[in-house]
């Protein structure tokens, strides 16, 4: 059972996720909210089960997701800026009894680093940095690691990261359409998915339980500059940078846990 792990969420992190863990020996099954998709992955021998997380209620077959799983990666993002008056305090709350109920000991949330405000300062975050977000979805986000870790009834570690990066979807090419970008002498702080990957992958490795991880590409260069390097590379139009008003962002020190795991980030962003 030690190595049985059902993942919530195979989406543009939970699928390749899924597919690593599957060819190291684990025994993996995950969720999507897609008829269509799941119909696609069964295709793919992916064994996905059609699970909706509510805030009243779970719909789908939460049961058999989670059975005869050890872990359970919790890797369902807010989704608050399509619908920005929902809970996800709640969503979290109404799977918590079935987790509860099941064979899962371990948990590991998928979260983010902006449970970190951006102050002036650009204050350096480290893995004992205390939360202290202002926005709706920061607060949301804390509010469920704290739900999370308060919980007897399964070990659960925090892994928070960075904004999130592959070849094919860069977050420059939303920048270069905007007609104004903020804080753009703020450190820039980003993960590529195959370091999110490996970072996953050490800590259930490892059995690193009952901690908190932030992760971040320890290279951090002004927004600005970072930006019209990739838009130069990708062939696309420097963003247009608010340079008048005085910059915000935070720093999140990647390295720490790097040397906590052992891991070598391996993709530059």
């Amino acid at each position: 059972m030690s190595k049985s792990v059902s993942i919530i969420g195979l989406g543009w992190l939970g699928l390749p996720l899924y597919k690593t863990l599957s060819k190291l020996g684990y025994h993996c099954k995950g969720s999507t909210t897609s008829t269509k998709k799941q119909s696609l992955l069964k295709q793919d021998n992916i064994k996905a089960y059609l699970l909706e997380l509510k805030e009243t209620t779970v719909e789908g077959d939460i049961e058999n997701c989670l059975a005869s799983s050890e872990i359970l990666i919790l890797n369902t993002p807010p989704g608050l800026r399509k619908n920005p008056d929902s809970s996800y305090v709640a969503k979290i709350k109404q799977i918590l009894p079935y987790i509860e109920k099941s064979s899962i000991k371990k948990v590991l949330f998928i979260g983010s680093t902006s449970v970190f405000k951006d102050e002036e300062h650009f204050p350096i975050i480290t893995n004992l940095s205390k939360p202290n977000t202002l926005s709706n979805s920061g607060k949301q986000l804390r509010d469920v690691e704290n739900l999370l870790l308060k919980n007897k009834n399964f070990e659960t570690t925090i892994l928070r990261f960075a904004g999130l990066v592959n070849d094919e979807r860069h977050p420059a090419t939303m920048m270069s359409k905007r007609p104004s970008v903020k804080n753009p002498e703020a450190p820039v702080n980003l993960i590529h998915r195959e370091d999110c990957i490996g970072i996953i992958t050490s800590i259930i490795n490892q059995k690193k339980w009952n901690e908190v991880f932030n992760a971040s590409f320890p290279k951090h260069i002004t927004k600005q500059k970072y930006y019209n390097t990739v838009c130069d590379r990708l062939n696309l139009n420097y963003p247009n940078f608010d340079t008048e008003t005085l910059s915000k962002g935070k720093l999140i020190n990647g390295e720490v846990t790097s040397k906590a795991l052992n891991y070598t980030y391996k993709y530059v962003v």
